[in-house]
């Protein structure tokens, strides 16, 4: 007798919010799967795409308000895939930038489930593009880091090297940094940065509702505060957030 055979688990790539950047590769999974499980930050339009009769299944993931643990998710994963469906995990931005899918993957391959990744555009070049910020520059940034701004900043369990971060040059991309802004503007003067580096916070990057707050390290907390933004948003610190002025595009008024 042949023995049952798992389905597939696609981990795709939702990209920052506007629809209109999702890969042809992540629409081909989604017509193909018998199960879409997303998070909260997917463009739902996305789901349009999944074939007639297939499970949708919401998985939450916002930042503050995550409705399933990343436990359960990696076991709906593997029960749906061990039942024989193909089933595409759909994140926002990347699934290995920030986005918990090596978690998820490495779940798959201790189950000896199949899996690909199907990698998004990430927030952390598109959000900052979409606000005429480029992350890099060849006169003013060779260099972009990628941090997470959700870990608590405790200095006894933190793995960030703040003092790294507060010396080097070039750009700093926080994802979920906007909670954590005014630990993160604090530290990052503590260890070298002067509170007059340009920084911004962009609010729901690359969608019609994106707002973007410019300063320095010194004001943008209280910048960020009078505007009124909320999660999701990311934080950009570096001399690249000084060309916004000349390049902004997508935001009516700049």
């Amino acid at each position: 007798m042949t023995a049952h055979r798992p389905g597939t688990v696609y981990l795709v790539g939702a990209g920052p919010g506007d629809p209109g950047l999702f890969t042809l590769k992540g629409k081909c999974c989604l017509e193909a799967s018998d199960v879409v499980i997303y998070d909260a930050l997917v463009d739902k339009r996305l789901l349009e795409h999944a074939k007639p009769g297939a499970s949708v299944i919401y998985a939450g993931k916002r930042e503050g308000h995550h409705s399933r643990a990343q436990e359960e998710i990696n076991g709906m994963l593997v029960r749906y895939a061990r039942a024989g469906c193909t089933v595409t995990r759909l994140k926002g931005g990347d699934p290995f930038v920030f986005g918990r899918g090596g978690e998820e993957a490495l779940a798959l391959a201790e189950a000896g489930i199949p899996f690909e990744v199907v990698p998004g555009v990430s927030a952390g070049v598109a959000v900052p593009a979409y606000a005429g910020i480029p992350v890099t520059h060849r006169d003013v940034a060779a260099v972009v880091t990628f941090v997470t701004g959700h870990e608590r900043t405790d200095a006894d369990l933190s793995a960030i090297r703040w003092d790294n971060l507060g010396s080097a040059q070039g750009t700093l991309v926080f994802f979920m940094g906007l909670r954590n802004l005014p630990e993160i503007a604090r530290r990052l003067m503590d260890t070298g940065r002067g509170p007059e580096t340009p920084a911004a916070v962009i609010e729901w990057g690359t969608t019609e509702h994106q707002r973007t707050v410019t300063g320095t390290l010194g004001d943008i907390v209280e910048q960020a505060r009078t505007a009124g933004l909320d999660p999701p948003a990311l934080v950009v610190v570096g001399e690249v957030v000084a060309l916004r002025d000349r390049l902004h595009w997508f935001e009516e008024g700049g």
